[in-house]
């Protein structure tokens, strides 16, 4: 018998499923990137790299989620985020009218 293979009489392990990380797509309107982040993480490493990938500041984007804010120290467990979920990136904008 190989070390592969399972003993007769003992059923194949299960794979837990990674619940530590999350797949999390960041959409711009132009550009979509995905990222894997651990569920603590702060959100502001996540936009960091979005920003830095596409060359813009990140105090000129408003990251949003079904159109509530995001904010640096949020986490995807504070946000309740799922895996796959789409974070969209905004041009930030003052003024009114």
């Amino acid at each position: 018998m190989s070390d592969t293979e399972q003993p007769a009489n003992q059923p194949p392990k299960e794979e837990k499923p990674d619940n530590t990380h999350i797949n999390l797509k960041v959409s711009d309107g132009s550009a979509e990137i995905f990222f894997k982040i651990k569920r603590s993480t702060p959100m502001k490493r996540l936009m960091e790299a979005f920003c830095k990938r596409q060359g813009k500041d990140m105090s000129s984007l408003r990251f949003l989620i079904d159109g509530t804010r995001v904010y640096p120290h949020n986490t995807p467990d504070e946000l309740e985020l799922e895996d796959g979920d789409t974070i969209e990136a905004h041009r930030e904008q003052t003024g009114g009218c």
